[in-house]
């Protein structure tokens, strides 16, 4: 079996030999899914295959697992030339976003982003793990009836400025942004195919001001009350003002400057996305391409100054056209949780 064969390991089956294939993760994307299809290289070869949706299944590529969950579709077809099977799944945590959230009472109290996370994971039989110690106390809320785990979940690690992915083994992971580097990175004219460049100041303000939550239901915050935390842009040229709305409680208050400074900073860090397609799925040292790993990009045509990139979203393509990788990166500012120094970016534009 070379680096690159995928194989769908399911109900004590092991089928390699795909002809079409597409497996994305991301360190934002909530569950990792793929779709595979394969056709019949001789008469009722796919005939044989027991495959029904709601399996378990894990996806490998090489010796490497990158899915641990469920088959949600399998779809049989024919035609003049022959018969084809398209596979269709996705990770374990698709129950955390498809399900509606499961806590009894419905009220969390007095609690951390991982222990909530873990209790209404394990409703699913999904674990859950967290790269940071020392997590701020949640303070009270209620479940709204209908929303999923996921959608809690989420909620809570906003809270705690953490990121919420699933792993391959179908786990769940809070972290903050990566610090382990590929072996190699991205370049224009090495192993780069395409590449572009989204510069965007749509969803940057010039200053961000916390409020405090107002006790009065009739009342106007911004009028009644002083903001609490104000973090203010440099490289926003015109006044564009954001006001957001503390959590109640003494542990909201007390993270209210680092919540200001962590919305600035990941506004800052978006306004700069990079897009490319990769001669292959590994790095220089066959590891794959890996969602929350550091890279260097070199896109010079692209008037993108160097430098180390954290990869978000990857996915895994062959087709007719060859093997392929999707790569989506970002720069670290658009993940961190911490207030940091902000790097220019209309001034790293100029000087290109």
């Amino acid at each position: 079996m070379s680096s690159d064969d995928l194989t769908l390991a399911i109900d004590g089956q092991s089928m390699a030999g795909w002809n079409s294939i597409r497996v994305t993760r991301g360190v934002e994307r909530v569950p990792s899914d793929f779709s595979i299809e394969m056709t019949e290289r001789y008469p009722d070869e796919l005939a044989k295959v027991a495959i029904q949706p709601g399996m378990s299944c894990t996806v490998s590529i090489g010796d490497d697992l990158v899915i641990t969950g469920y088959i949600d579709h399998f779809v049989p077809s024919i035609d003049a030339t022959g018969h084809s099977i398209q596979v269709v799944g996705r990770s374990r945590c698709c129950d955390l976003v498809d399900c509606s959230a499961e806590w009894q009472g419905s009220q969390v109290s007095g609690t951390s982003a991982l222990d909530i996370a873990q209790k209404l994971a394990a409703v699913y039989g999904i674990g859950v793990v967290s790269a940071v110690q020392s997590l701020p106390s949640i303070p009270q809320f209620n479940l709204w009836v209908g929303e999923s785990g996921y959608d809690v979940i989420e909620r809570v690690c906003r809270y705690s400025a953490l990121l919420a992915y699933d792993l391959p083994n179908g786990n769940l992971q809070l972290a903050q942004v990566g610090t382990a580097n590929a072996a190699s990175g991205f370049a224009e004219g090495s192993n780069v195919l395409k590449a572009s460049v989204d510069f965007n100041a749509d969803q940057r303000y010039s200053i961000y001001q916390m409020y405090p939550q107002g006790t009065d239901e009739m009342a106007d915050v911004g009028a009644s009350m002083k903001a609490v935390a104000t973090a203010t842009d440099p490289n926003v040229s015109r006044r564009r003002a954001l006001y957001m709305v503390l959590e109640a409680g003494g542990a909201g208050l007390a993270l209210a400057q680092q919540r200001v400074y962590w919305e600035l900073a990941r506004r800052a860090g978006r306004s700069r996305i990079v897009s490319l397609t990769c001669d292959s799925w590994r790095d220089s040292a066959g590891t794959l391409w890996t969602p929350n790993t550091l890279a260097p990009v070199s896109l010079p045509s692209l008037k993108l100054v160097s430098g180390q990139w954290v990869i978000t979203e990857v996915t895994y393509n062959r087709s007719e056209e060859g093997t392929t990788a999707d790569i989506q990166l970002m720069q670290p500012d658009a993940l961190k949780p911490e207030p940091i120094v902000l790097q220019p970016m209309f001034g790293d534009v100029t000087a290109t």
